[in-house]
């Protein structure tokens, strides 16, 4: 019982983790709802030029608008820049 316990514990702080769009791969990414591959990819490909110092800075990725951003923006961090 307490092994199930413990398993229940780690799959909710699994589920509740906010996905970081500076290192998040593309099977992470496309876990955020309205995320697709194409969407994904977007991310992926903008990163790789820039580093995300904030999630806001996801408007300056195709297909990602303000809207977008504030419906997903609770799922998503921008921390671990790795590109500078």
């Amino acid at each position: 019982m307490k092994k199930i316990a413990i398993a229940i514990t780690l799959l909710s702080t699994m589920l509740l983790a906010k996905v970081d769009i500076n290192s998040a791969s593309l099977e992470e990414l496309t876990t955020i709802k309205g995320i697709g591959k194409t969407k994904a990819k977007a991310i992926i490909e903008y990163r790789k030029a820039n580093c995300f110092k904030s999630v806001d800075e996801l408007a300056n990725v195709k297909g990602l608008g303000e809207k977008s951003i504030a419906k997903i923006r609770d799922d998503i961090s921008a921390t671990g820049c790795k590109n500078q």
